[in-house]
C-alpha cells in the first residue's frame, strides 16, 4: 500500500494515514475483505512510530472501517457504514465546510471550486473502474 506522509501539513500523522486508507477503499484500491499491512511494516516503510500507525488502525476500527481479526490482522470491512445516514451527513457537511472556507481564503471562485469539485469525483469514480477492471483481470 502506498501512503505519502506530510509531515510539515500540520495534520497529525495518524489521520493522514486514516484518510488516505479511507480515500484507497472509496476509490477501490483497497477492497472489501483486504488485509491492509501489519503495523510494525507499514511504520517502518512510512517511518514513524508503531503507535502512530496503531492509532491510525484504532481509529478507522472505531469508525467502523476495518476490523481485527486477533492473530489475523487488520481487514477491510465491507462497504456498508456503521453510521445512520444523518450522522454520514453531518460528517460531510463538516468536511465540505472546511473545504469551502479554504477555498475562500485561497480567493478560489464558486464557479472554479465547484468545477474542482467535479474534476475530484470524475477521477474518482476513473479510479474506482480501473482498480475494479483491474480486479476483473485478476480473477
Amino acid at each position: 500500500m502506498l501512503l505519502q506522509l506530510n509531515f510539515k501539513s500540520g495534520k497529525p500523522v495518524y489521520l493522514q494515514v486514516v484518510d488516505q486508507i479511507k480515500a484507497a477503499a472509496a476509490s477501490g484500491t483497497l477492497q472489501s475483505g483486504e488485509p491492509l499491512p501489519s503495523i510494525r511494516p507499514l511504520a517502518e516503510e512510512l517511518r514513524v512510530n508503531r503507535n502512530t500507525v496503531a492509532k491510525a488502525y484504532a481509529e478507522l476500527e472505531s469508525q467502523g472501517i476495518i476490523e481485527t481479526l486477533p492473530g489475523k490482522g487488520c481487514f477491510l470491512k465491507p462497504n456498508n457504514s456503521p453510521l445512520r445516514k444523518e450522522v454520514r451527513r453531518k460528517l460531510l457537511t463538516e468536511e465540505i465546510d472546511q473545504a469551502i472556507i479554504q477555498a475562500h481564503h485561497l480567493q478560489v471562485p464558486a464557479s472554479e471550486f465547484l468545477q474542482l469539485v467535479r474534476e475530484r469525483l470524475e477521477a474518482l469514480e476513473e479510479r474506482k473502474r480501473n482498480a475494479e477492471e483491474k480486479q476483473g483481470n485478476n480473477v
